[in-house]
């Protein structure tokens, strides 16, 4: 037994994606905003890429 107090629920970051998969889809949203905006890719195809991002960090919270 040892003498530390017992970690309380508050101490730990919540579950979720790695800040490095977290980097990599704001990166990757950010190129098909910008794609959008240049005229190379129309709404439907880069709300499809960011939608694509939203369940990949979705998927990431739901595993933990």
């Amino acid at each position: 037994m040892t003498d530390e107090p017992a970690a309380d629920a508050g101490d730990f970051p919540p579950p979720g994606p790695s800040d490095e998969v977290v980097a990599d889809v704001l990166d990757d949203i950010d190129a098909a905003y910008d794609d959008y905006e240049r005229g190379y890719a129309d709404a439907d195809a880069t709300l499809s890429v960011v939608m694509t991002h939203v369940d990949r960090l979705r998927d990431g919270t739901d595993a933990e």
